[in-house]
């Protein structure tokens, strides 16, 4: 449709905003990215590298976020990771740590215990061994939240839910609701708060999050009513009537699959298994596409648009996937680098090949597709003066 002809009282107005899919970056190669990170933040506990890793996947977010509700959750997960952080500390200083050390920094009080909780303690010594494996390992942890925090901001879940197989589409709509609950109800929150601010009302205290609270309840079960109208309109649940002898096959395929895939498994990480580990997991992966891809012929429903798998989907799933594998294979190589002792406690040094590993995974804030600029608010068209004749001039 053409834009219509500008308007002398103000710029030019668009009917409808204009459409950015055919740039836009298939969500499966956000998702293989930031699993890539969180793999690689998986096999160490050197702060460093997984501090590395938290300024790879900001820097990525920060560059590639678009605007959407959804984006907005990246804050909420690094103020989760660092709550994770903090009660890591806490318990490993309340129930003690089974890292020995000879730095005591202080002495609590112990709390008597039956002989049936041996090995559990309360209160004790606290030493400055113990509190630093607690921290290297709560950063571990943070590290992965940060990295799942970064692909929910960055692909869209309605796009995700479209590019499942049709096996998994009921799964994936359960998934979807839930991902897409706490940032909206993030963005419900900030916009109570707003409008309290801005009527003069407090909008911090137990108060102000008791009168905000009701709000956004009320604002979640509307979204969940509405939503639950839209799957119903929409035919959500039909299924397909398929041979039987098709349904047992794809029954023995999915399991048979997924016990390969945990034999292969299995197998890669034990010294035993690693001659027959890789084909029993390659087998089984094969095995359990197959299964997915007959038991997607009993869902009934259309796709509108797909996403296309591109070269630059093709360049930000391999950048992950480089940074796990070359992590991996650093901590089989070199692993005193990516996991510092803490007996004698020394301070971690940076291991430079890792780390020039870890920067590969910039890579997606140079290839992939610049997000649209967030729509301006139109401006609203100014009054026309009122114009008097002369009788009512002289009246």
């Amino acid at each position: 449709m053409a834009e219509p002809a500008p308007d002398r009282h103000g710029p030019r107005r668009r009917l409808a905003p204009r459409a950015h899919r055919s740039n836009a970056l298939h969500p499966g190669a956000w998702w293989l990215w930031a699993l890539g990170l969180a793999t690689a933040a998986s096999r160490t506990t050197n702060p460093l590298l997984i501090g590395l890793l938290i300024g790879v996947a900001g820097y990525v977010v920060a560059a590639r976020r678009t605007s959407a509700p959804w984006a907005r959750s990246y804050g909420a997960f690094v103020k989760l990771a660092l709550v994770v952080i903090g009660i890591r500390l806490v318990f490993a200083t309340v129930l003690g740590s089974p890292i020995p050390g000879t730095h005591l920094i202080v002495t609590l009080p112990e709390v008597p215990l039956p002989d049936w909780a041996q090995g559990v303690r309360i209160g004790g010594r606290v030493t400055a061994e113990g509190v630093v494996f607690a921290l290297y390992d709560g950063v571990r942890l943070a590290g992965l939240l940060i990295c799942v925090g970064a692909a929910n901001a960055l692909a869209s879940p309605a796009r995700l839910l479209k590019s499942l197989p049709g096996a998994l589409y009921e799964v994936g709509v359960a998934v979807v609701v839930a991902m897409t609950f706490a940032p909206n109800l993030i963005a419900d929150v900030q916009r109570l708060r707003a409008a309290r601010r801005l009527r003069g009302r407090p909008d911090s205290g137990v108060r102000g999050l008791l009168q905000v609270g009701m709000p956004v309840l009320e604002g979640a079960l509307e979204r969940s009513v509405a939503l639950a109208a839209a799957m119903d309109a929409r035919g959500f649940g039909r299924t397909a009537a398929v041979p039987a002898r098709v349904r047992r096959t794809t029954a023995v395929l999915t399991l048979g699959g997924l016990m390969g895939v945990c034999a292969g498994t299995y197998g890669l990480l034990t010294a035993e298994g690693t001659t027959y580990g890789l084909p029993v997991l390659g087998a089984g992966l094969g095995a359990a596409l197959g299964g997915l891809w007959l038991g997607g012929r009993r869902s009934v429903r259309t796709r509108y648009r797909p996403d296309r798998w591109g070269a630059r989907a093709w360049l930000v799933a391999g950048s992950g996937a480089a940074v796990a594998g070359l992590m991996i294979a650093a901590s089989s190589s070199a692993p005193e680098a990516l996991h510092p002792g803490v007996v004698p406690l020394i301070a971690p040094a940076l291991p430079l090949l890792p780390a020039a590993a870890v920067l590969i995974g910039l890579l997606p804030a140079f290839v992939a597709p610049v997000p649209p600029p967030a729509e301006a608010p139109v401006p609203a068209r100014p009054a026309k003066p009122l114009r008097l004749n002369a009788k009512e001039k002289t009246s």
